[in-house]
């Protein structure tokens, strides 16, 4: 089963389009090249920052959904060029193939009950 990754970073706001755009293809290619895929783009554009950064207060939003086979690991190269990068302002990777296996076994967990103990169509749990 391969593994989902989710890559936010926040751009510099004074970047044009254009610029954000090579920026992300940058990083979509270095993923591809250890292993990596990128499953889907979202670019959010200028947002406004929760707090100032470097006395900025807006940022351009971009997340990456990457998947990955089990035994690659693309992301200490990519995290230490967004880490060496002066045009990033931030940037988060999560791993969500895991959240998705605990949201599918507990979706399993709270099945309705049935059975000779189960509740009777129409009547009312009193508490």
């Amino acid at each position: 089963m391969n593994r989902t990754y989710e890559l936010v970073f926040i751009a510099d706001p004074r970047l044009t389009d254009e610029q954000v755009v090579g920026l992300t293809d940058d990083y979509k290619a270095m993923i591809k090249a250890a292993g990596g895929e990128v499953a889907r783009e979202e670019s959010w554009g200028k947002r406004k920052l929760a707090y100032p950064i470097d006395k900025l207060s807006e940022g351009q939003y971009v997340i990456l959904y990457i998947e990955t086979p089990p035994g690659t690991n693309p992301f200490p190269e990519v995290e230490q060029r967004l880490r060496q990068n002066e045009k990033i302002l931030r940037y988060l990777t999560v791993r969500t193939d895991l959240d998705l296996k605990r949201a599918a076994r507990k979706a399993k967990i709270k099945k309705p009950r049935t059975g000779p103990h189960a509740p009777a169509p129409g009547m009312e749990t009193r508490t």
